[in-house]
């Protein structure tokens, strides 16, 4: 059977698929070559949605040159760094003996298979806590130069005023129990790496520590699918209302918390020991039991017991104190549950509109699993319709995934519908699960804090999941509540409907005033 009849492709079928009769590494590794061959991969790649067949041994035209098992071996090596260049890796290698020469069929893929030992992290606190360059420094494993938070800061008005603004997203993955760092977390092929080659993934959220962007840090804390909450406390500043703000959201949330002291290099011990016992005071405040971790031992008795237990763990960026203990624990953290065998769900965080590829939304996924190629409904619109769609494709941290999994942080290329018809607070979702455009709910709600009272038609906003919206009150089993008092409300959005289900939980707020509650019925709803 000859080389042309082998590899004869149809027209329609080879969009992915590219031949090379030798692959040089003297020639093809230059670094406008090699740019050149990246380039055509990455484009071959993206035709077969996240797979490229290479023909090695086989001129343009499929016929046979038939090359020696040196000269294959040569070229694999060079396709092999190019593929890495591009974030991809060689799956599948098969070769075949003609006219005296070898002729290999390679196949790339850049899809990784999202591993399931995967945790969420949000990282909160008050803001120049030093947030951005914590988590810099230990995605890295490098001392702060002063420069480390532009890695995660990376819009320029935050650049020109060194402040966070928006959420931000990080990874460290751990394989063999260590921590795999990254050279450039810019660099989308070093995430996809990690992503690829880890056997633990920590995906981090890193939240917005200015007062007047609460709004987004409760985003971060309640639309991201979080399984741990990190407050960060500078040893300077100490514990702030912002630093018990941001508590209170998490324990509201039921979320596992541990506290990271930062910046221990500037001050006295003794000012490091003061700021520990105001956060073990405030910890105690709130029926948490804080334990100053200072051992692996430490990091062994209190990881399974953070329902109750608080961590808290003393950290320099500059000396790089505490950090050994941070990935011990982040390597220890258990698992929470996850709800893979519902029908896929996912509230839209943000929605993009991608040059050559379309529309594309991103979130953290809620529940279910989802395949490239499966029918999905977005919605709910002003109207209250769901529109149909399919999912082109699948992506974490740059990295194109074979399958999306509960607490991924992905993008997914939706078809079917326009880039400005989507809004934050949408879902995403499999057609089973019948979803319902809630205008209004009743709930139990607390009033955390209010200078008088709340009562019939207080009108404040509404943060579930994604969603922000202005919506309106009405008492249901008192005429009014003051702060720190509970009671049962029926809440209306005031706008557009949404998403919601029973038990989902959420917090209101309208200047001053704050609380939190959880939905117990659905009222009105189509």
């Amino acid at each position: 059977m000859s080389a042309v009849r082998r590899f004869a492709i149809p027209r329609e079928e080879a969009n992915n698929i590219e031949f090379k009769e030798r692959l040089v590494p003297e020639l093809h590794l230059r670094v406008e070559k090699r740019q050149k061959l990246a380039s055509q991969m990455k484009h071959r790649l993206e035709l077969g949605d996240g797979t490229a067949v290479y023909i090695l041994g086989v001129r343009n035209d499929g016929s046979s040159a038939g090359v020696s098992e040196i000269e294959m071996e040569e070229s694999l090596g060079v396709l092999k760094q190019i593929a890495a260049d591009c974030g991809a890796s060689v799956v599948k290698v098969e070769r075949f003996s003609e006219n005296g020469g070898v002729i290999a069929k390679v196949v790339l893929s850049s899809s990784a298979e999202p591993s399931k030992n995967h945790l969420v992290v949000s990282v909160a606190g008050h803001v120049n806590h030093g947030k951005s360059t914590f988590l810099a420094c230990l995605i890295t494993g490098e001392r702060d130069d002063g420069k480390k938070w532009l890695y995660l800061d990376t819009l320029p008005h935050e650049v020109e005023r060194n402040l966070s603004a928006d959420l931000h997203f990080a990874v460290l993955g751990f394989r063999d129990n260590q921590p795999q760092f990254l050279k450039n977390p810019l660099d989308r092929n070093e995430r996809a790496r990690v992503i690829r080659d880890s056997e633990r993934i920590v995906s981090f959220v890193d939240t917005v520590g200015h007062e007047p962007w609460l709004r987004t840090t409760i985003r971060g804390l309640l639309g991201q699918e979080i399984d741990y909450g990190f407050l960060v406390v500078s040893a300077d500043d100490g514990p702030t209302h912002i630093t018990k703000e941001h508590l209170g959201i998490m324990l509201a949330m039921e979320l596992p918390v541990v506290v990271c002291i930062t910046k221990t290099d500037k001050v006295k011990a003794e000012r490091v020991k003061a700021v520990e016992e105001e956060i073990s005071t405030l910890l105690k405040r709130v029926g948490r039991v804080p334990m100053s971790v200072k051992s692996e031992d430490d990091v062994n008795l209190v990881a399974d017991k953070l329902s109750v237990v608080v961590p808290v763990l003393k950290t320099s960026a500059v000396s790089r104190e505490g950090y050994d203990l941070v990935y011990s624990l982040l390597r220890s953290l258990p698992l929470r549950p996850r709800s893979s065998d519902q029908p896929f769900l996912l509230y839209v965080d943000r929605v993009y509109n991608v040059e050559g590829v379309g529309a594309v939304v991103s979130g953290s996924v809620k529940q279910g699993r989802l395949k490239a190629g499966s029918e999905l409904l977005v919605g709910p619109t002003v109207k209250g319709r769901y529109v149909r769609v399919r999912a082109r494709s699948i992506e974490m941290h740059y990295t194109r995934l074979t399958e999306a999994q509960p607490g991924c942080i992905v993008g997914i290329a939706v078809k079917g519908v326009r880039e400005d018809l989507i809004r934050r607070g949408m879902i995403l979702c499999d057609p089973s699960l019948e979803p319902a455009s809630v205008w209004s709910f009743e709930a139990d709600v607390t009033v955390l804090s209010h200078p008088t009272r709340i009562g019939d038609g207080y009108e404040p906003i509404v943060h579930a999941h994604t969603i922000a919206s202005t919506a309106r009150i009405k008492m249901i089993d008192r005429p009014y509540l003051k702060a720190g008092e509970s009671g049962r409300v029926e809440i209306r959005f005031k706008y557009r409907p949404f998403f919601l289900q029973q038990g989902d939980r959420f917090v209101f707020r309208e200047g001053k005033t704050k609380g939190i509650g959880v939905v117990v019925k659905l009222v009105d709803f189509n």
